[in-house]
Parts: structure tokens; C-alpha cells; sequence
């Protein structure tokens, strides 16, 4: 009897990818992402770094408009600006006008995504009517809060007055706190539809299960706000906190279409001394050296921001 032993079939090799194709490939992929990036690193080093630099260059130079070319002085612009008292108070104005705008806005877009957020008739209008002061140019904005504070035809007058809860009309423009108060209101009013719509995409997400869940246990609705709905937008809070700080931080048309800064330096941030150095004194070195301290005040929250940001990607 022949008995047959047979060999298994042997696969043949599989030969790998040549490595010179695949570098080929991978220098066209580099090529290719280096292209997509190429115009936003040109528009940055454009917009951003190298003015910047510029700025930091000629703030340690004394330049104005009667000299024919800047003569260097080190840091001799910080030091007179962190030993003159004004900027002390440019300072302060400044701190008071970020942490009350942001605060007031903050409350503000809450309370009224919390308001959209429930059904009723004609919500689809109401929040696109809620948009109108963010799309409305800021000047715009600015003339209208010029109207409804002015001393003596102003629409707030007139309300309060007619009250009874002042017995003359308030020069609020004319006065330090009322001016800022005036600033902070107009600020705040522009910037709630953008917090408002950071809100209510938060409260999107915010699970049905667990308000009906909270409710079962008792929760009135102050209970539901402060035990789901309050947790589930603290993200969303921090980071909306961090950006609107950012944005009061770089604030100025609003500012100086309303009080050009003053009286007397009430009203004047950091924003406006950097202008009222480059076109009002003609001392470029001096608003260069402000400028560059406006700048790394808006860096501190940006870092805070990039931090978290890069925290919830990971």
C-alpha cells in the first residue's frame, strides 16, 4: 500500500512596500500640511509677532514726533511709567472695569440662557433678537449709551425721575463713578448674547434624566439649578469667564466713544493710554512700553484658558 505524504502549500512571501515610495509619500504629506499651515503662520507672524516685536523694540527708545530718528534708553519707559501714579490709576481702572463687566455679563448671559432654555411661544425670535446687540457695530452702541446717559435729555433721567428715585438728573458722564458705571453697563450689554450663547449650547447637554431623576428626589427648580444644571456648565463657565476677561482686558472703542477715557482719568484702561500716548502725546516709545505691558496682562488669562483647553483635549 503507497502512502503519499504531501507537504502544505507554502504562501508566498509578501514582499514588503518599498521604503523609497513610502518616504515619497511622507515628504508629500509634509509638503502638503506645510502648505494648509503656511497662511495662518504668515498672517501670524504678520498680524501678531511682528508688531510685537517692533513694539518691544521701540519701547526702549525714547521716540517722539520732534526727533528725526529714536534714541535708545533701555528701560527707562518702564521705570517712569511704574513711578508715575497716573498709570497706577490706569492700573485700577483697569482691574475694576475687567472683574465688573465680566462679573455683570457673566450673571446676565446666565440668567437669560437659563430664560431661553424653557419653552414658549416665539423663543425661536427671542433668541435671535437676543443676538442684535452683539452684531451691532460698536460705535453704534456706543453713541446709543452716550444718548440714554446723557445729564440732561437722557433716557435714564428721564425713568429715574419719573420713579421718583432722584429728584434731579445725575450727570453720569460728567462724574468718575458714574462714567465707569456707564462703561461697565455698555460693555456688559455687548457681550451678553455671546455668553448667553456659550450658556445655552451648554445647557444642550445637560441630561433630561437627571433633572426628572432630581426631581423625584424633591429638588425645586432652584434645587435642579444648583445640584445639575450648575455642575454640568462649570466647564463651560471657566472657560467663558477666562475669554470674556480677555476680551474686556483688550476693550477700547466702546471706551473712547463714550468718554474718551475721562473725566480726569476715570475711565482710562490700558487700552486707551496706549492711544492717548501714540496720538495725543506723540510718544511712541512710551505707548510701546504700555503696550507691551498690555500685552502680557492679556497673556495671563490666555495661558489660564490654553491650560484647560489642553487639559479637556487630553
Amino acid at each position: 500500500m503507497n502512502t503519499t505524504t504531501s507537504v502544505p502549500a507554502v504562501p508566498p512571501a509578501i514582499e514588503p512596500a518599498p521604503r523609497r515610495r513610502a518616504g515619497r509619500l511622507k515628504r508629500h504629506e509634509r509638503r502638503a500640511g506645510l502648505l494648509l499651515v503656511a497662511p495662518t503662520l504668515i498672517a501670524f507672524i504678520a498680524v501678531i509677532l511682528f508688531p510685537f516685536l517692533e513694539s518691544l523694540r521701540l519701547s526702549l527708545y525714547k521716540f517722539t514726533i520732534d526727533m528725526d530718528k529714536p534714541a535708545f534708553v533701555g528701560l527707562e519707559n518702564f521705570r517712569r511709567l511704574l513711578a508715575d501714579g497716573d498709570t497706577g490709576v490706569v492700573w485700577i481702572n483697569t482691574a475694576i472695569f475687567v472683574v465688573a463687566t465680566t462679573a455683570l455679563t457673566f450673571v446676565l448671559g446666565l440668567a437669560w440662557a437659563l430664560m431661553l432654555n424653557q419653552r414658549f411661544k416665539g423663543r425661536g425670535f427671542v433668541r435671535a433678537a437676543s443676538l442684535l446687540p452683539w452684531v451691532l457695530p460698536t460705535t453704534v452702541t456706543a453713541f446709543l449709551a452716550a444718548w440714554i446717559f446723557n445729564g440732561q435729555y437722557g433716557v435714564l433721567n428721564a425713568i429715574l425721575l419719573q420713579l421718583g428715585l432722584i429728584r434731579e438728573p445725575i450727570t453720569w458722564l460728567a462724574e468718575s463713578g458714574g462714567a465707569m458705571a456707564a462703561v461697565i453697563v455698555t460693555k456688559a450689554w455687548l457681550s451678553v448674547p455671546l455668553f448667553m450663547a456659550f450658556f445655552l449650547a451648554g445647557l444642550q447637554g445637560v441630561s433630561q434624566d437627571q433633572v426628572d431623576a432630581a426631581r423625584v428626589d424633591g429638588c425645586e427648580n432652584t434645587g435642579v439649578l444648583r445640584y445639575v444644571v450648575l455642575p454640568h456648565l462649570a466647564p463651560t463657565m471657566i472657560i467663558v469667564t477666562i475669554l470674556g476677561a480677555m476680551g474686556n482686558l483688550q476693550a477700547f472703542d466702546v471706551i473712547y466713544a463714550l468718554t474718551q477715557g475721562g473725566p480726569i482719568k476715570s475711565t482710562t484702561m490700558l487700552s486707551v493710554e496706549v492711544y492717548k500716548q501714540a496720538f495725543q502725546n506723540w510718544d511712541m516709545g512710551t505707548a510701546c512700553a504700555v503696550g507691551v505691558l498690555w500685552f502680557i496682562t492679556i497673556a495671563i488669562p490666555t495661558v489660564f484658558y490654553l491650560r484647560i483647553l489642553f487639559k479637556r483635549e487630553a
